[in-house]
């Protein structure tokens, strides 16, 4: 099913926002913002490529277009976009393009997919800000920032997928550590009890 999403960055009547966030691999984005505080829905996917209806094995090609994100719902009177952003930035290396650790390929390239012009403007003063900073010591972010034209619901498989495999190799190793750092690095933002259900 294709899911366009045409949700605006902040309506009047609701402080409730979509964005989709790519930092590798998607069960790491996941996992990462179950525990956050705000955070009220997540979904993985595959967006902005040119392929409609892919399969992860087709994305995993590198030849799609697309990139693995996590689509996020959150409340803006809870968790402040330039808040959700420095997680997200702080969860993965912006710096490598097409790269995250062992993990190769466009489809790991970091990006977010912004669901209103307000909001793609938020969203690049905060990365504007960032490269200021010098936060990657003269590294260049190389962060795809754009509008989504594209997002297609991964396979459910993928869905909590380190809740449901927490012993599994690569969750062990790769995603245990980063859900620990970030965890322990924003834990003002921690929801209480740990991960949402999805």
């Amino acid at each position: 099913m294709l899911r366009m999403s045409n949700t605006s960055a902040t309506s009047p009547a609701s402080a409730t926002s979509t964005i989709y966030l790519g930092g590798g691999c998607f069960w790491c984005v996941e996992a990462v913002f179950s525990r956050v505080r705000g955070v009220l829905q997540l979904r993985s996917g595959y967006a902005n490529g040119h392929l409609d209806h892919p399969s992860y094995a087709q994305v995993c090609r590198g030849d799609t277009g697309h990139a693995e994100v996590v689509e996020v719902v959150f409340d803006e009177q809870t968790i402040p976009l330039p808040e959700l952003l420095a997680i997200f930035f702080a969860s993965h290396d912006p710096t490598t393009p097409n790269r995250q650790g062992n993990d190769v390929g466009p489809q790991y390239r970091s990006a977010i997919y912004t669901t209103s012009a307000g909001q793609l403007a938020r969203v690049q003063a905060v990365v504007e800000q960032l490269a200021r900073s010098d936060a990657y010591d003269g590294a260049p972010i190389v962060t795809e920032v754009a509008p989504l034209t594209a997002f297609w619901p991964a396979e459910p498989e993928h869905d909590n997928y380190f809740a449901r495999n927490p012993y599994q190799g690569y969750c062990a190793y790769v995603i245990a550590p980063k859900v620990d750092k970030i965890t322990r690095t924003f834990a003002a933002w921690v929801r209480e009890g740990g991960a949402a259900a999805q």
